[in-house]
């Protein structure tokens, strides 16, 4: 194990560590946090609509809805102004982390991403309309499209407002930029400066839908062709179980070396499966139903039902060790992280039991949320319990938060305990062989 370890300290972490700190991943990263807010705004709106519409009338109980008819108003516009648009948002979160990695002015640089964004949309829409009994078919200009602006459009907004926020960036680095007088006030010059920039990027990117409308116009616009070919296939990939056990293998890999795991891992974490939850909480909001959602595994379906107290499942160790250990050293910092723990926060016992780089704990670490996955992928995919299609904040205490995620299908907390008790039998193994040693032989 120390020879592993020491090899994987020389090989692994070093390449790991620059993944992390990498500016343009960071850039993504960052961009999906600032997003944070407006998703989670949405997502309330959407669960509240839940609680006083949609669960009550599968009930019959329509008198919850009459008498709560004004809040599922205010939640609808609420949600049209958050997750409808989710993909605008992203657009301009992304050219600002972007311009701000490149140290440049980042409020240009998300305005300059975000018009970059409504370039590549349609400018039309069709709708079919019935006049004195006839239906007849009504073309107009100037609409943009909700499907395009919500989560379906996410890749669009990442790859669009990337080229053009590096675009933009990168041509005020070389100084081509018109420069003013000292005398003109900062942000009139800040504003010129970024005019010829922000001229190219634009051009650029309005020249690349011209000739996706001209040349490919089976598909017509950049966000069809980003979403038949990248889209649909990085979320058809992210659904299949060897990548749901992947990820959450190097989350748990990355945190015993001491990396943060979901930072390094946020790409692939917020760039898939976040959009795979969104979909399904706009999914819900429009259909009213479970039937049919898009996505069996999302990004709180981790949070429900494997890293219940963190990655890794710690609160199940912190159960084990102030039930199974007779050493004081453990037994206190497991008491000292319970609170915390509770909360889904367990850096109290990753670096002060520790796990990181403990070998006694390194097996457990990686194999139990592992486990929970497939256990968690496979009874969700046999429809016994729905996948995750609210997002509610990540602090919630486990076994509730999969309660909510799921809907409040009890069958969701159900298999969220039932994880839980498997992970505490697993830990407390591996707790017990800690207690035949001392804090130096680990």
């Amino acid at each position: 194990m120390k020879n592993f370890t020491e090899w994987m300290e020389r090989n692994f972490v070093p390449v790991a560590a620059k993944i992390g700190s990498q500016k343009h991943l960071v850039a993504i990263r960052d961009s999906f946090i600032a997003t944070m807010p407006i998703t989670m705004a949405g997502s309330i709106a959407v669960l509240l609509n839940a609680l006083v519409r949609d669960i009550p009338g599968e009930y019959g109980w329509t008198f919850i809805s009459s008498t709560f008819a004004w809040l599922i108003g205010i939640n609808g516009f609420v949600w049209f102004g958050t997750l409808a648009v989710l993909s605008a948002v992203l657009t301009f979160a992304v050219g600002y982390n972007f311009a701000q990695a490149y140290d440049v002015n980042p409020v240009a640089g998300g305005l300059i991403s975000f018009s970059a964004f409504v370039i590549t949309l349609p400018q039309g829409a069709s709708f079919v309309t019935e006049i004195e009994g006839v239906e007849h078919a009504v073309s107009g200009w100037g609409f943009l499209g909700v499907s395009y602006l919500n989560t379906g459009g996410i890749f669009t907004a990442l790859v669009v407002g990337m080229i053009a926020a590096i675009i933009y960036s990168k041509l005020m680095n070389a100084n081509i930029i018109i420069k003013l007088p000292d005398e003109v006030p900062p942000a009139v010059s800040r504003a010129f400066a970024a005019i010829i920039p922000g001229l190219v990027a634009l051009y650029v990117v309005a020249t690349a839908a011209w000739a996706v409308a001209t040349y490919i116009p089976d598909y017509g616009t950049i966000p069809d062709l980003i979403s038949h070919y990248l889209q649909q296939p990085f979320m058809a990939l992210s659904q299949n179980i060897v990548s749901v056990v992947i990820i959450t293998l190097f989350v748990s890999l990355f945190w015993f070396f001491g990396l943060h795991g979901p930072n390094v891992l946020a790409p692939a974490l917020d760039g898939i499966y976040l959009p795979a939850l969104t979909e399904n909480v706009d999914y819900y909001q429009l259909k009213g139903t479970t039937e049919g959602l898009p996505h069996l595994w999302t990004r709180g379906s981790f949070d429900a039902f494997s890293w219940m107290g963190g990655s890794g499942s710690t609160l199940a160790l912190i159960i084990a060790v102030l039930i199974l250990s007779k050493r004081a050293d453990q037994r206190a910092v497991a008491t000292y992280a319970l609170p915390m723990g509770l909360f889904n926060i367990n850096e109290p016992v990753l670096f002060g039991l520790p796990i990181v780089l403990n070998p006694v704990y390194f097996i457990p670490f990686l194999l139990v949320p592992v486990i929970q996955v497939v256990i968690a992928y496979s009874v969700t995919k046999a429809g016994i319990v729905p996948p995750v299609h609210f997002n509610v904040p990540w602090v919630l205490p486990p076994v509730i938060y999969a309660f909510m995620a799921t809907g409040f299908s009890f069958a969701g907390a159900l298999l969220s305990i039932v994880n839980i008790g498997i992970a505490i039998v697993i830990w407390g193994a591996f707790v017990l062989v800690a207690n035949r040693m001392g804090p130096e032989e680990q």
